[in-house]
């Protein structure tokens, strides 16, 4: 799917995140990179094949 050279990191790959944003919709919240994955603005992900991956917010921190 990606054509950039450097190849972008696969949607498998731990840093799936780094490949190109191919289409970008900031109004709705999501980004479409050229691996397939749809990154969504609260860090969570929909892969390809439909597995989700949870959004990763910092959690508090005590006082």
């Amino acid at each position: 799917m990606c054509q950039h050279r450097p190849e972008c990191p696969s949607a498998d790959s731990p840093d799936r995140e780094a490949a190109v944003s191919v289409a970008r919709h900031p109004e709705q919240g999501w980004s479409l990179l050229c691996n397939g994955v749809l990154l969504f603005e609260d860090t969570g992900e929909l892969l390809p094949d439909g597995r989700v991956i949870a959004p990763r917010r910092p959690l508090a921190v005590a006082a």
